[in-house]
């Protein structure tokens, strides 16, 4: 459902960030836009060390950022406005079509992150609002930097562990981690007494994350697993170095530091928690939210634009979902109907997790041969599906996570699989167009190897363009031979439905007041997921506010450059060259990406 990538709200505006000084950006009349490109990314690499490694960069593989930290906040602010000075100073009638996209997409992120850090519209220069009291609200149960760390730390994920160099870079990792670890509960120390606190039932769920690793057993702790897996090629003198240091740095830093955590959480951080559910009850909550729009869609909608849209997408959808049901000849309602989607035995038919993985192999073989009339181009990375591991899984969604550049790291597609006797594949064929072909890997991954971007626009980029990509994908599966049980069909549509309501579950968190179990019943109404699923949802949109907006805003946008390519172009419509269109310059905000396609129209008119 989204890409693996810790997103709390604190680390989403300030990313992961790390002030070991400044970037060496010349702004004068020499300055060339390449050089300018490469000293972005070089920034970039810097500001997020764990994001480096996911790139196959390794030369931060001992950093872990403490990106909470105010030192943090003003180093991202002196550089992103030293950059924008040297944006200015380009000359752009001097640049190439593809320079001049690449440098407004440079310039956006500078504007957009700029304003997020300082709570300030950079072209206005206004307050508007207290932006990095985010700071102050560091934990979340999903999609949280902690438990990233702990993903990394399981030996599982990107960080390598296949020398002592590696070994001992993720030493001087956890280090950084139990310090940010520190910072964490100060400052949620700060924020009980100005009054930004989390909603209690998030912070129970926090505690119920955190309480395992706070255990006192050293060699059953998930920091502790790289040793089990020393490789072979080490020497004894070295394996028995590395399990020394390793014992010591969890049993004398890592666990004390969780019990300190979990002990500040369930003693005084949980008698404060607040009851409201969205950060409009916040001060400077409402401002923070339209401001958390813009981020994550690159438009400009109101609070009040997004849910009346989202309303207009439930009631369409419906109204196709309730076609379906008579196609099947189901004669109760469409809640009924939901019911019977999620208890149908026929579609739970599984007794092992292994026969998830092979039913979503099964979907690719099945899809193969089509994909070549949909898209000319291939990423050249590997590719599997992977089981979700067991010390998230109970919290996490179906996600991708990106191989490496050199090929030498697969994109995998996680599938959480906490029941298998309770698991629907319903929804399966959608997913994996969305998580793994032709929609994450195939845009990632085509993103990532495309020689011709500045390398600053290899890396994931902007939700509203890679969801919105994602969810877009769901939507060629009849193109690509799929849903032809509408049992799959339907749930293409639920899947379709759920990021609809997200636009009115959103925005009534946040803007309107509602509470999370308005939101619960919204959602029990509209759609067939299971209790327990939307319940987590939920809970992820109360501390992600804006997020999960991208999906619906970023498909609407392409689904509507396709049709107006489609009508302007007739016959010459070539869907492969709309998908090089939209694929080919990494992730763009979406006016310019409406932009793009609208020049090739005009171009492919103009060549007639």
């Amino acid at each position: 459902m989204r890409i693996l990538i810790f997103i709390t709200l604190s680390g989403l505006l300030l990313c992961s960030c790390r002030p070991s000084g400044s970037e060496s950006v010349k702004v004068g009349s020499d300055i060339s836009v390449e050089s300018l490109f490469e000293s972005y990314y070089s920034f970039k690499l810097r500001i997020n060390p764990i994001e480096a490694t996911k790139a196959g960069e390794y030369h931060y593989n001992d950093q872990i950022a403490n990106y909470i930290s105010e030192d943090y906040r003003l180093d991202l602010i002196e550089n992103y406005k030293g950059y924008l000075d040297a944006i200015n100073a380009i000359d752009e009638n001097s640049l190439t079509d593809a320079q001049a996209l690449s440098l407004k997409v440079m310039k956006w992120d500078c504007e957009v992150k700029l304003e997020g850090l300082t709570g300030e519209i950079v072209t206005v220069a206004s307050p508007l609002y207290d932006l990095p009291h985010f700071q102050l609200m560091p934990l979340g149960q999903t999609s949280a930097f902690q438990l990233y760390v702990s993903q990394l730390a399981s030996g599982e994920s990107i960080h390598p562990f296949n020398t002592v160099e590696d070994y001992e870079d993720w030493l001087l990792r956890i280090d950084d981690y139990v310090k940010w670890m520190k910072t964490a509960v100060e400052n949620m120390k700060i924020g009980i007494e100005k009054g930004y606190v989390m909603p209690q039932i998030l912070i129970e769920r926090v505690i119920g994350q955190l309480e395992p690793f706070a255990r006192p057993d050293v060699r059953e702790h998930l920091f502790y697993q790289p040793v089990n897996k020393l490789p072979e090629s080490l020497t004894d003198e070295e394996k028995e170095k590395l399990t020394g240091a390793f014992y010591s740095i969890i049993d004398e830093q890592v666990i004390p530091a969780y019990q300190e955590l979990v002990t500040f959480l369930r003693n005084s951080y949980l008698p404060e928690g607040r009851e409201t559910s969205g950060i409009g009850a916040l001060p400077g909550g409402q401002g923070t939210y339209q401001y958390l729009i813009k981020y994550h869609t690159t438009t400009d909608m109101s609070p009040d634009e997004i849910f009346e849209l989202g309303l207009k997408e439930v009631e369409r959808i419906s109204g196709e979902m309730v076609r379906v049901k008579n196609m099947v000849g189901f004669e109760g309602d469409l809640r009924s109907f939901f019911d019977h989607v999620r208890k149908n035995p026929d579609l739970i038919p599984f007794s092992d997790p292994q026969e998830v993985i092979e039913n979503f192999n099964g979907i690719h073989n099945r899809m193969k041969d089509r994909l070549t009339e949909l898209f000319d181009l291939k990423p050249k990375a590997g590719f599997e599906v992977r089981r979700t591991e067991a010390f998230r899984e109970q919290s996490a969604s179906a996600e991708y996570l990106p191989g490496t550049k050199d090929g030498l790291r697969p994109g995998v597609f996680y599938v959480p699989i906490r029941d298998v006797r309770t698991y629907n594949t319903f929804a399966d064929e959608a997913l994996f167009l969305h998580e793994a072909i032709p929609g994450h890997h195939y845009q990632l991954s085509l993103q990532q190897e495309n020689q011709e971007l500045p390398e600053f626009l290899h890396a994931e980029g902007m939700g509203v363009f890679v969801e919105g990509w994602a969810l877009y994908a769901e939507s060629l599966g009849r193109e690509l031979g799929l849903y032809e049980d509408p049992f799959q069909y339907f749930g293409m549509l639920s899947m379709e439905m759920h990021r609809a309501i997200r636009l009115v579950v959103d925005a009534g968190i946040h803007a309107k007041g509602w509470t999370r179990e308005q939101a619960i019943q919204y959602s029990l109404e509209n759609e067939a997921e299971s209790e327990a699923s939307i319940i987590a949802e939920i809970e992820r949109y109360m501390v992600m506010p804006g997020q999960a907006l991208s999906y619906k805003i970023g498909q609407l946008k392409i689904r509507e450059l396709r049709s107006r390519a489609e009508k302007a172009l007739g016959t010459d419509f070539d869907i492969r060259e709309f998908h090089n269109q939209v694929l080919g310059s990494g992730s763009l905000p979406l006016m310019l990406l409406e932009e793009k396609i609208d020049n090739w129209i005009d171009q492919e008119l103009a060549s007639r």
